[in-house]
């Protein structure tokens, strides 16, 4: 950079700073900049996480993709028995990218319990069952080990137990019907071995997580025989192609669904935040570009005469352009670094404070959740100062309709 160039951006800088008109519109732009980057970025770390973490409860609590019989797909109870001697089980091989499988089995019943009842699901599940996603659902309790002998402790919801007005380690009974109606149904007397709190009403206002042995007794079925199979993908972004893929490996007698077909109303809402983050980011932008327009056009009728005597000295057209659009990027730079500053912090302090929280019966979540993908907020950054450089090269065109000679004259 030469001295031209060093001593406009100085001498427009400068005066920028004194100038009564300038001044204010200078503080607006950047401001605008600031505003719009705070906006951006909490829009996209929040509708991100939002849909993570939706995306996490849902497979936690159902797997990736669901293998049943046909005549289980329009309901949660295990119908009839799928034996556990299949060719992807323990080991789902003949797929990539499948990390986990596991047996369950679910059966309808009823709680009763001296003051009140409730219609639940009993989903039974073995020791393959993969805890480590619903541990930080547990408000309170512990998850019951099912790797011995038969065990009566299940985990309940925090919903059913307010219902119930139960606790750890209370006991309750709970009846389930058999096929034929005029039998007296099964009872099973349960232990309350840890309260969960999933945030998804759905599942929380309808099962208790328990021993599959006890579905297997029931139904009397074998040892071997299970209700569904909830298969674990490792790239959720693959699950339809790993899904297909499944269907493909298993069973004429079996379907297999993905969480996504049988969530789809869950999945549709939440495919919704990519538009409207894509309308946040599209509105910050163009305001935050006025805004600079602005500001580049009160900087270029107040440097007139400067602009003049540039220009008379030899400067060209593209150099004196070059000048304000350094001092345009300069100020878009400064708007940046609020902008990502402000941004952050609060993202920092709803991340580790959870202060926004949000009803749980709407969005599935009891706070704001947060994810921070760098990559995102580095094209974010380099998206608003390209746009906004490609926008002022318009306004920057007056420059060369300026003449040397009635500049100089300029009052």
């Amino acid at each position: 950079m030469n001295l031209e160039y060093f001593i406009a951006k100085r001498l427009i800088a400068s005066k920028s700073r004194k100038s009564s008109i300038s001044a204010p519109i200078i503080k607006i732009a950047v401001s605008a900049i600031a505003i719009g980057m705070i906006m951006m970025i909490i829009s996209v770390a929040t509708g991100l996480g939002l849909q993570q973490k939706i995306r996490q409860k849902v497979s936690a609590f159902n797997g990736h993709i669901i293998i049943s019989n046909f005549d289980d797909n329009q309901s949660d109870v295990s119908l009839e028995p799928i034996s556990l001697r299949q060719d992807f089980y323990p080991k789902f091989t003949s797929v990539e990218g499948i990390s986990h499988i596991q047996a369950v089995a679910a059966k309808a019943g009823i709680i009763r319990t001296a003051e009140t009842f409730e219609g639940i699901i009993f989903k039974g599940v073995g020791k393959d069952y993969q805890w480590d996603d619903i541990k930080e659902y547990v408000k309170a309790g512990k998850i019951p080990d099912f790797n011995g002998n038969l065990n009566a402790q299940v985990l309940i919801s925090e919903y059913l137990a307010n219902r119930l007005h139960l606790k750890v380690g209370d006991k309750f009974n709970t009846y389930f019907m058999k096929e034929d109606t005029n039998q007296m149904p099964n009872l099973r007397v349960f232990e309350v071995s840890g309260i969960f709190n999933s945030g998804l009403q759905e599942f929380d206002s309808t099962y208790i997580i328990g021993d599959i042995r006890h579905v297997q007794r029931i139904n009397k079925w074998n040892a071997d025989q299970v209700g569904a199979f909830e298969v674990f993908v490792s790239d959720f972004n693959q699950i339809q192609a790993k899904g297909n893929e499944v269907y493909a490996q298993t069973s004429s007698t079996l379907n297999s669904q993905t969480i996504v077909e049988k969530f789809a109303y869950i999945f549709e809402w939440i495919k919704l935040f990519d538009f409207n983050i894509l309308v946040i980011i599209t509105i910050m932008i163009v305001v935050a570009t006025i805004n600079m327009v602005v500001a580049l056009l009160v900087l270029i009728l107040e440097r007139t005469q400067m602009i003049g005597v540039l220009k008379s000295m030899g400067a060209g057209n593209w150099m004196v352009r070059k000048i304000f659009l350094y001092n345009a990027f300069y100020l878009i730079i400064r708007g940046l670094f609020w902008g990502n500053s402000i941004a952050i912090g609060l993202l920092l302090l709803q991340k580790y404070f959870g202060i926004i929280k949000l009803p749980p019966e709407n969005y599935y979540v009891n706070e704001a959740p947060v994810y921070f993908d760098w990559l995102y907020i580095i094209l974010l950054n380099i998206g608003t100062v390209a746009i906004c450089l490609l926008v002022l090269l318009i306004p920057s065109y007056i420059i060369t309709k300026i003449s040397p000679v009635k500049a100089i004259r300029f009052d």
